[in-house]
C-alpha cells in the first residue's frame, strides 16, 4: 500500500525591492488622483453649464417637482373618469391654480386689514424706544435728529441708485413671470406625455444601457415624489400647530403666517428659521414680549418635534440622507443660486444619492460583493457569530445573491 503523495509546495515569491513597492504605491495614488481631478473638473463644468442655462434648468426642475405632486390625481382622473391624458392634466393643473388663487383672495382682506395696525404698533414701539434712549441720556435729541437728517440726505443723493434698483426689480418680476408661465406649460406637458419618456430613452440607448437608465429614472422619480409628499405632510403639521398657537395667543396675521410656515417648510432648516423669526417679530410688535416668548417656545417645540420625530420617521425610506448632508446642500444651494437653490438643493442631492446607491449595487454585483442595506441610525450593527462553513454551491448557481435571490442589474 503506497502512501499518498503530498501536493507540491509552491515556492514563495521573491521579496520585492523597497523602491518597487513605493513606486507602485505612488503610481496607484497618481492614477486615482488623476481620476478624481477629472471628476472634479467635470463637476465644475456641469455647474458652469447649469448656471449658463439657468433660465432653462429652473423651469424644468420646478415642473418636475410639480409633476410629482400632481401625477397621481391626473392618473386617478384617467382611470376612474376615463378622461383623455390631456384633459386630465389640464383639469388637475387648472384646479390647483384655482385653489391657490382662491386661497390668496381669502386671506387678502385679513392681511390688508391687520397690516396697518401692525405698522402703527411698530411705529409706536420705535417711538417708545427712542424716548427711552433719550430719557436714559444715551444720546441727545439733537443727535437723533442729526441721524435722521443724515439718512434723509443719503436717500436724496441716492435717487439714481434707487431708480436703477426699481428697474432691476421690474426686470426680475418680468423674468419671474416668464419662468412661472414656462413652468406651468412644462408641467402640463409632463403630466400628459411624461410616461412616454422612459421607453423612448430605453429605445435610444439600447437594451443594456437603456435598462440602467430607466431603472435609475424610476428610482429617482420615486424618491423625488416621496420627498415632496413627505415634506408637504411635515410642513402641514408645522403650519397647523404654529397657526393654532398664533390664534390662541391672539397674534394678528395668524393665518397668513401659518401659510408662510407651510411654504417655508419646503426649504429645510433655513425656511423654518426665517418664518419663525417673522412670527416672533409680529408677536413682539403687536402683543408684547410675553406673547413673543410664548410663540418662540411653541416654534422651538414644534421644530424639535419635526426634527427628532416626524422627519426621521417619515423620510427614513424616501430620503436616507444625514442631517449634515441636508444642511450643507442647502447652504451650498443658497450660496450659488439664492433662495431657489436652497429649495432645490435637497431634491437634487436626494436624486444624486439614488444614482450613487444604484452604481454601488451594480459594482457589488459585478465584483461578487454581497449587497446589504445599512442598518437604521438608531440601531447598532449586528454582531457576527461564528457559523459553520456552508456547503459548496452547485455549479451554475450565481454567487451574487440577496435574500436567496440572484441580484443582477437590469
Amino acid at each position: 500500500m503506497t502512501s499518498p503523495t503530498p501536493p507540491p509546495v509552491a515556492p514563495s515569491p521573491a521579496p520585492r525591492q523597497r523602491a518597487e513597492v513605493v513606486g507602485d504605491g505612488i503610481a496607484w495614488l497618481a492614477r486615482w488622483s488623476g481620476r478624481w481631478i477629472l471628476i472634479a473638473i467635470a463637476a465644475v463644468l456641469l455647474g458652469l453649464v447649469v448656471g449658463r442655462f439657468w433660465s432653462i434648468v429652473l423651469p424644468v426642475a420646478l415642473a418636475l417637482i410639480l409633476t410629482t405632486v400632481l401625477e397621481k390625481p391626473a392618473r386617478f382622473l384617467e382611470r376612474r373618469l376615463h378622461l383623455p391624458a390631456a384633459l386630465a392634466a389640464a383639469a388637475v393643473l387648472l384646479g390647483s391654480l384655482a385653489a391657490l388663487v382662491g386661497l390668496g383672495f381669502a386671506i387678502a382682506p385679513a392681511v390688508s386689514g391687520q397690516l396697518g395696525d401692525i405698522v402703527d404698533k411698530a411705529s409706536a414701539g420705535l417711538q417708545d424706544v427712542q424716548d427711552w434712549v433719550q430719557a436714559k441720556d444715551f444720546v441727545s435729541r439733537d443727535q437723533i435728529d442729526a441721524g435722521i437728517q443724515a439718512m434723509q440726505d443719503k436717500l436724496g443723493s441716492s435717487s439714481g441708485a434707487i431708480a436703477s434698483g426699481v428697474l432691476t426689480g421690474v426686470g426680475a418680476a418680468t423674468s419671474a413671470t416668464v419662468t412661472v408661465v414656462i413652468t406651468l406649460i412644462l408641467t402640463f406637458l409632463f403630466l400628459k406625455d411624461g410616461r412616454r419618456f422612459a421607453p423612448w430613452v430605453e429605445r435610444l440607448a439600447g437594451d443594456r444601457v437603456g435598462g440602467h437608465l430607466t431603472e435609475v429614472m424610476r428610482r429617482s422619480w420615486t424618491t423625488l415624489g416621496g420627498y415632496i409628499r413627505t415634506q408637504a405632510i411635515v410642513s402641514a403639521i408645522d403650519a397647523v400647530l404654529i397657526g393654532a398657537a398664533l390664534l390662541v395667543v391672539g397674534v394678528p396675521l395668524a393665518i397668513p403666517l401659518a401659510i408662510l410656515t407651510f411654504v417655508g417648510g419646503f426649504v429645510p432648516i433655513v425656511g423654518a428659521f426665517v418664518v419663525g423669526a417673522l412670527a416672533v417679530l409680529v408677536a413682539l410688535v403687536s402683543n408684547g414680549p410675553t406673547a413673543a416668548l410664548i410663540i418662540l417656545a411653541v416654534i422651538v417645540a414644534v421644530q424639535q418635534l419635526e426634527g427628532n420625530v416626524l422627519s426621521p420617521w417619515l423620510q427614513s425610506r424616501s430620503m436616507q440622507l444625514h442631517a449634515a448632508v441636508v444642511l450643507l446642500s442647502v447652504t451650498l444651494g443658497s450660496t450659488l443660486f439664492g433662495i431657489t437653490g436652497a429649495f432645490l438643493a435637497v431634491p437634487v442631492v436626494a436624486v444624486a444619492a439614488v444614482v450613487l446607491r444604484y452604481l454601488d449595487e451594480v459594482v457589488s454585483v459585478r465584483s461578487g460583493t454581497p449587497v446589504a442595506s445599512a442598518p437604521p441610525e438608531d440601531e447598532d450593527p449586528p454582531v457576527e457569530e461564528p457559523v459553520e462553513e456552508p456547503a459548496e454551491e452547485p455549479a451554475g448557481e450565481p454567487a451574487d445573491r440577496r435574500d436567496g435571490k440572484p441580484l443582477s442589474p437590469p
